[in-house]
């Protein structure tokens, strides 16, 4: 059995997006497409309706390559134990109340026992000085928090070099 890995929203728009100036970003998509081109191999992709409802907005040409690259990753429901979880983890402080869709994406995996849940959002997720905070919270409630992680964390020796 594969791992399961959960595929947030900048996960799914550094996939697609057209080559940015910025050289950061540039280098973020090149590592997210790299590890996509194996990741169906290695992991079960699963995505929620938060993250289709966040990849069809915005520009309607680059919304309609965002969901069509989430075609083939399951979508995970968001329980009413999801949506508990979330609500701990704003109430603990554990993520800002400003960002209650980035605890909904936590939660979600957390409660679906998902083993990663991949992004490069470093703002209130991929946050080392809140990555403990969220573990606990999640562990209090009785969750194994999934692995936080980028794709260039995520990626093998054996991965290309791209």
């Amino acid at each position: 059995m594969k791992p399961v890995a959960y595929i947030e929203t900048s996960v799914v728009s550094y996939l697609t997006a057209r080559t940015p100036r910025n050289t950061v970003a540039a280098a973020y998509r090149e590592i997210t497409r790299a590890w996509w081109r194996g990741a169906p191999d290695r992991f079960d992709l699963v995505a929620s309706a938060l993250v289709v409802s966040e990849a069809g907005a915005g520009d309607p040409i680059a919304a309609r390559s965002r969901l069509s690259a989430l075609e083939t990753v399951a979508i995970l429901d968001a329980t009413a134990e999801a949506e508990a979880l979330a609500g701990r983890l704003l109430e603990a402080g554990a993520v800002p109340r400003r960002a209650g869709d980035d605890a909904a994406h936590i939660a979600i995996a957390a409660a679906n026992s998902v083993d990663y849940l991949v992004t490069w959002n470093f703002r209130h997720i991929a946050n080392a000085a809140m990555r403990s905070r969220i573990e606990g919270v999640c562990r209090q409630a009785g969750y194994a928090p999934p692995v936080i992680c980028t794709p260039g964390e995520l990626r093998e020796d054996s991965d290309e070099d791209d």
